[in-house]
């Protein structure tokens, strides 16, 4: 079996993607309402963070078992 924080990693990364492919996507065509701090993009840098984050616990925990 594998730990609980391999899963974790999945999710994360996997949620991470999305945003970070959705932001992407608002910013080559962006809304036509602005928000008060879209210029600074949120979802592009939070969703590359939990990619990163959700790599970083799959690179760890990818040959530990638990029996």
């Amino acid at each position: 079996m594998k730990p609980i924080w391999y899963f974790v990693g999945l999710i994360l990364s996997l949620m991470g993607t999305i945003i970070f492919l959705t932001g992407l996507y608002n910013l080559y065509y962006p809304e036509s309402t602005q928000k008060v701090l879209s210029g600074m993009h949120p979802d592009v840098w939070w969703g590359a963070l939990m990619a990163i984050i959700g790599l970083v616990y799959i690179f760890y925990n990818r040959n530990k078992k638990i029996f």
